[in-house]
């Protein structure tokens, strides 16, 4: 065999820093000479060929009680010295274990110190076991592969060390702090908790873990809400996870900042039923008293710490099962207390991975000398030998495929990484309760439902559960709201029965039947709209409810474009006949006005279809902040509201805004023109501007409160429905109800001028004289029955005087020379004659007055004269016959009226009274030019 040969260059390769430290060692002329020689004597590699050889195991740990972690060195070493025994007492083994303990007292020079006194001046060790500082273990365990040795660990948890390509001939019968990730992982799932936040302390060893748990996290699909660590104070972390609203913390730190995070938890009020922390199981028993240095009492903390979940792994297994020593765990355990107490040292936790560590050791000498036998004799013609590479590399292979039942569990490597059994404990009233464990070989989690408790109801939510409520519109106002619709349009029916039943009677027929209609028609669409506004998500789907953003908008646009439009349609006609200063001949039939409403709904629908196209309304929905729930539950109220918006919005009710106000002024501009139209069938001015002051009032009121409350969608429904509903209601009263009443009382008053007042104006320009007569304000008319008898008695009287006027007028013309002029008083007679013959059947309330000036007035006054006109010089002639004729010539026709042939005045049909010079006055009739013919009235 192939002396083994170690020396420095193997160290060089792998730990440059180590290897300053030896070569200072071996470059001493005294050390250097004694560890040549002390390599040289154990050259001998037979071993494995003799029975009851006594093999040597190095062991590092640190033994100085002044030592960190030296506590865990004692407390295994009886662990060690028994599992020896059992080896022993087994005689399954063909040689003996000697462990030879070199103290690494936990530092790093001391450690490597010891490792290099194993190595020139102990005896020949095939593998090392031990390691419990991380720091020391780590730096060992990088140089293994250049030693050609194996190490096996019983207490070194740090993740670092389970990076293979790094330290590759490093193994560890207690599992890695990273080994509680996939259970921590499995817990989470197995209550559906799918979204965690982290909670670490800013340490090397923590951040691994947690570095690690991301990984897994991520791999699982569960969420990190958030990740927060920290170095003293972790007050100001703890509440940013609360403010994100983590509800199941996992935490990574020591009991001594344990402390402060459970007061910063009860402080903030993080406990309870509503969240669950998990944090490391390997604190010391009591070590909220032993590590409180916060403000807070011990009853606080406890309080705060109640339920909480350790998680940390098993260090005995609970499976009454015998394992490779022929023993339980339960056995074990009391064996191994049995020889710690006269040793008076303190159990470690550690000291089941340290026994079953020394099983490992033995098997897999016994198998790689089975190997190196079966070689031997498969080469026994030939000189066999085995280097300390080829050993290495065997012990490395056997290392791997180690399975068996240990008192720890089930013991197998997975890259050098110990596949152990995870515990999960509960704390409950102030102690530590097993609930569970998971088994990482089968992957299988085990708890114990019956002996969890929550301080709940259930397991607390991983977050809070937001309950997405509706604003939606009450249903019993909704059914209100909708019955006074209905109660509107049954009124709007009404009056539309009502317009068609007596649309040939002069009253209806005078005030367009057709626009009325519409203006009917357009209240109905009005009301029509309000069901479409009360109904939201709660009624229809999302779709359904986007189609209604757009349906209700355009009903309500066009409802109200057609009710207005026809009112003003109608007004305009009469502002156009009435203002027409030139008197001439003008028809306007109902298909221009219809035109005309026709032109306003084109724009409407030009508006509409380029809102739809380019920017159509759409389904939002607005959410508010959270509120607690009525009812206590764990649960938040969010509530949210739909909308009915699009991008630009503003642009476009603007644009509809605008529209609507150049209709309504151009509607008070009609009816302020048509105020003094005297024919109440005709004039709708004054109802038409209560109109649009009550609808212009309630558009801004409600336009401003509707704004105001959309976060509150009864309020807004309310408001909006009662708007519309007063609007159209008043509209269609303001129409219809007087139109009712007088068809009820005097169906053929409204059809009749109230009052016909004439008022003589005389102008003197350009030798010419013009006489004006207007018809002013509507007064009160009387019933035709009791005039009856005194209009008999005026025409009469007006038959006498015509005859009387038409001599007169004979003699004007006969006699010109003869009479220079007519007495003045004569005058204002013939005026007189010429009223009361006009008004014969006009309003019968003024034929009284003129009956009284009459008979005030003697006949014998027509054939005086007076004397002190004879000589007034051309003066004269302003009383001339032809002057009388003319002036009469031009009051007839301003005095009939164009609509006096409808309500009973003269006869259109009649000639001009200029056509025969000695025709009565009673027959003496406007010419055709003058005359305004109304159609389709």
């Amino acid at each position: 065999m192939a002396p083994a040969r170690r020396d420095c260059s193997g160290w060089e390769m792998f730990l440059p820093t180590g290897c300053l430290f030896l070569s200072a060692l071996l470059f001493h002329p005294g050390v250097a000479k004694v560890c040549n020689d002390r390599t040289k004597h154990g050259q001998d590699n037979s071993w494995f060929t003799r029975e009851g050889e006594k093999l040597p195991i190095m062991v590092l740990m640190p033994m100085n009680e002044s030592a960190q972690m030296s506590s865990i060195s004692r407390g295994i070493e009886p662990a060690v010295q028994l599992a020896i025994q059992h080896i022993r007492e087994s005689r399954k083994y063909p040689f003996s274990l000697i462990t030879k303990i070199y103290d690494t007292e936990c530092d790093n020079a001391k450690g490597l110190r010891a490792f290099f006194d194993a190595i020139c001046y102990g005896p020949k060790h095939l593998m090392i076991f031990g390691g419990v500082c991380p720091s020391v273990t780590s730096i060992i365990a990088e140089s293994l592969e250049g030693w050609n040795l194996v190490q096996l660990s019983f207490a070194a948890t740090t993740p670092v060390l389970a990076d293979k390509k790094k330290y590759p001939n490093f193994f560890r019968t207690v599992p890695s702090d990273n080994a509680v990730n996939p259970a921590v992982v499995k817990f989470l799932n197995f209550y559906n908790w799918s979204r965690v936040g982290t909670l670490t302390q800013d340490v090397q060893r923590f951040s691994e873990v947690r570095n690690d748990l991301t990984n897994e996290l991520e791999k699982a699909g569960i969420q990190i809400a958030d990740t927060e660590s920290f170095s003293n104070d972790p007050c100001v972390n703890v509440k940013k996870l609360k403010d994100n609203d983590v509800r199941i913390i996992i935490g990574q730190f020591d009991e001594h900042l344990a402390s402060k995070v459970f007061c910063c938890a009860y402080n903030l009020n993080m406990y309870g039923s509503k969240y669950q922390w998990i944090i490391p199981g390997w604190y010391q028993q009591h070590w909220w008293e032993q590590a409180n240095n916060t403000n807070c009492t011990s009853k606080k903390l406890l309080t705060a710490m109640e339920g909480y979940i350790s998680v940390d792994f098993e260090p005995l297994s609970s499976r009454p099962v015998k394992g490779i020593s022929g023993r339980t765990p339960k056995e074990y355990e009391e064996e191994y207390y049995r020889d710690l107490r006269p040793k008076g040292v303190e159990a470690s936790k550690f000291h089941g991975f340290a026994y079953d560590g020394i099983w490992v050791i033995a098997k897999t000498f016994n198998r790689v000398m089975e190997l190196l036998r079966t070689k031997q004799r498969q080469n026994m013609y030939h000189n066999f030998t085995v280097d300390d590479r080829e050993v290495g590399k065997m012990v490395l292979d056997v290392m791997n495929e180690t399975n068996f039942n240990g008192v720890t569990g089930q013991v197998m490597f997975r890259n050098g990484e110990r596949m152990g059994t995870i515990k999960f404990n509960q704390f409950q009233e102030g102690q530590e309760v097993k609930v569970g464990e998971y088994n990482a070989i089968a992957d299988i989690l085990d708890l114990q439902n019956d002996s969890i408790r929550f301080q709940g109801v259930g397991p607390p939510k991983d977050q809070t559960i937001v309950d997405l409520q509706r604003r939606h519109i009450n249903v019993l106002l909704y059914s209100i709201l909708s019955t006074i619709t209905i109660l509107g349009m049954l009124m709007a029916g009404a009056f539309l029965f009502f317009n068609i039943k007596n649309r040939n009677h002069r009253l209806i027929k005078m005030s367009s039947p057709y626009m009325n209609n519409l203006i009917i028609l357009g209240g109905m669409l009005s009301y029509a709209s309000i069901f479409l506004f009360g109904l939201d998500g709660g009624f229809v789907s999302d779709k359904v409810f986007e189609t209604l953003c757009t349906v209700r908008t355009w009903i309500l646009i066009v409802g109200y474009t057609t009710a207005f439009g026809a009112m003003f349609a109608k007004t305009w006609r009469v502002h156009a006949i009435f203002k027409n200063v030139k008197m001439k001949k003008k028809i306007i039939k109902d298909q221009k006005l219809l035109i005309i409403v026709g032109g306003m709904l084109l724009i409407d629908l030009c508006i509409l279809i380029c809102w739809q196209i380019v920017d159509p309304l759409k389904r939002t929905v607005e959410e508010y902040s959270l509120e607690a729930d009525p009812h206590g539950r764990d649960i938040a109220i969010r509530p949210f509201l739909e909308h009915c918006e699009n991008t630009h919005m503003t642009i476009w009710l603007g644009i509809v805004y605008a529209y609507k106000g150049l209709l309504m002024l151009f509607g008070c501009f009609l009816a302020w023109e048509t105020r003094n139209v005297s024919i109440p069938a005709l004039n709708d001015s004054k109802y038409i501007g209560m109109s649009v002051y009550n609808v212009g009032i309630m558009c801004i009121i409600g336009a401003a409160v509707s704004f105001l409350t959309r976060d509150q969608p009864n309020v807004q429904f309310c408001i909006v429905a009662l708007v519309i509903i007063f609007c159209s209601t008043i509209t269609l009263c303001l129409v219809f109800v007087p139109k009712l009443i007088t068809m009820r009382t005097n169906p053929d008053a409204a059809t009749q001028n109230r009052r016909l007042k004439f008022t003589q104006n005389q102008k003197k320009e350009d030798s010419k004289t013009s006489t004006s007569v207007t018809s002013v304000n509507q007064t009160n008319t009387s019933r035709l029955d009791g005039l009856q008898t005194d209009n008999h008695r005026l025409r009469m009287r007006i038959t006498e005087l015509d005859k009387e006027l038409e001599e007169v007028t004979m003699q004007l013309q006969d006699t010109p020379e003869k009479t220079p002029y007519i007495k003045q008083n004569h005058y204002p007679d013939a005026n007189n004659i010429l009223s009361i013959r006009n008004f014969t059947d006009g309003k019968d309330g003024e034929k009284s007055i003129l009956k009284n000036h009459l008979e005030q007035k003697p006949q014998a006054q027509w054939g005086s004269m007076d004397p002190s006109r004879i000589s007034r010089g051309p003066l004269e002639d302003i009383n001339s016959p032809e002057h009388i004729q003319r002036r009469l010539s031009l009051q007839l026709p301003i005095l009939h009226h164009a609509y006096l042939p409808s309500i009973g005045g003269v006869d259109a049909s009649c000639t001009s009274p200029n056509g025969s010079p000695g025709s009565s006055p009673r027959h003496r009739h406007m010419p055709p030019s003058y005359r305004v013919m109304v159609s389709g009235l």
